[in-house]
């Protein structure tokens, strides 16, 4: 077998460099290939997914590598085709539950690509159209919607992520509550808009937080600028934005391209950050620690129209989002998770 001897690596004219050590020899029962490409595309923490989709309900998660700009990749299936789901992650597991008239949730490792596993099932059925947030520990489903008897929930379930198992009962929102962003920090689960009936008299504009290590119902933590629900959402650690949304009603909608932010730590009501670059509801939310990005969405409510847009801001400015890219076909009703958003610090 070869070796390979390194004593030092320098530059051209051997003034400076890297001492390599204590790597004298390769050696490999197999092949060995080295990695190639800059830190984000290695596989470490930044990347996005994006499961599940809307008409016709569709197996399909999506990936993307947050710090770079470009088209999503294919990164596997889920264990059905749904629409409507939650998506929640830690730095490793990615989760998804709920959908439309379910209650499974599944589970897939983020650095790898792959088809989802089972992971055990949520306390009663939820169309959670994203209503899922994280810690590292823990994650949280909050209200949704049940077809059958068109029933808003306010209930809140909560799983471990690293264990198996079916979710157990957190508290209540405030009040019956579907379609609301939802966001994180370490600490603090947000959940901005949403509506309780398929009047339009009951889209609202309140943003609720629980803490995450405790159980208990929501407390009151200020106002969006716009009452909306099918919002999509992101955060780092600090700061939280809310994008689009649905201003009328889940029946009718009227899509908005507003995007407002909070402070997480900081109870108020959200400013105004600016604008998406495609008005829509229903649309997935993902982060980095510097990034947001907002994926798909239904543009048109009836006859229903997706797009594959992709598009993102940066936390620590204001202003318009940017385009990022496109998912891999047009996609609504999709949750969005990561491995490095606000709930990872």
């Amino acid at each position: 077998m070869s070796e390979i001897r390194v004593n030092n690596i320098t530059n051209r004219d051997g003034s400076t460099g890297t001492t390599v050590a204590g790597v004298p020899v390769v050696d490999s029962t197999s092949h060995f290939v080295v990695p190639s490409g800059d830190t984000a595309e290695r596989g470490s923490r930044g990347r996005g997914v994006n499961g599940g989709t809307d008409n016709p309900s569709r197996s399909t998660i999506d990936y993307i590598t947050i710090a770079t700009l470009g088209n999503a990749s294919d990164f596997g299936d889920l264990t059905r085709n749904t629409r409507g789901a939650g998506g929640c992650s830690s730095a490793t597991r990615g989760i998804f539950a709920g959908g439309l008239g379910e209650n499974i949730i599944e589970y897939i490792t983020i650095s790898s690509t792959g088809n989802a596993f089972d992971f055990g099932d949520l306390t009663t059925n939820r169309f959670l159209c994203d209503s899922a947030t994280s810690n590292s520990t823990r994650g949280i489903f909050a209200g949704g919607y049940q077809p059958t008897g068109s029933i808003f929930l306010q209930t809140i379930d909560f799983i471990t992520i690293s264990t198996l198992g079916n979710a157990s009962s957190f508290g209540d929102m405030s009040d019956r509550n579907f379609g609301s962003g939802c966001v994180s920090s370490t600490t603090r689960s947000i959940f901005s808009g949403g509506c309780k009936s398929e009047s339009a008299a009951n889209v609202f504009n309140t943003i609720q937080y629980v803490t995450i290590s405790t159980t208990g119902n929501t407390q009151y933590f200020g106002d969006l600028t716009v009452a909306r629900d099918a919002i999509g959402a992101s955060s780092n650690s600090v700061r939280a934005v809310f994008g689009g949304g649905d201003t009328e009603n889940p029946v009718t909608g009227t899509t908005t391209n507003v995007i407002d932010f909070i402070t997480i730590t900081t109870l108020g009501n959200a400013q105004d950050f600016g604008d998406l670059t495609v008005s829509r509801q229903r649309l997935g939310g993902c982060s980095s620690s510097t990034r947001g990005v907002f994926m798909g969405g239904l543009t048109v409510e009836s006859p229903s129209t997706s797009t594959n847009t992709i598009d993102y801001i940066t936390f620590s400015s204001t202003g318009d989002a940017a385009d990022f890219g496109d998912l891999t076909s047009t996609y609504s009703e999709t949750a969005g998770l990561s491995d490095s958003h606000g709930g990872l610090g």
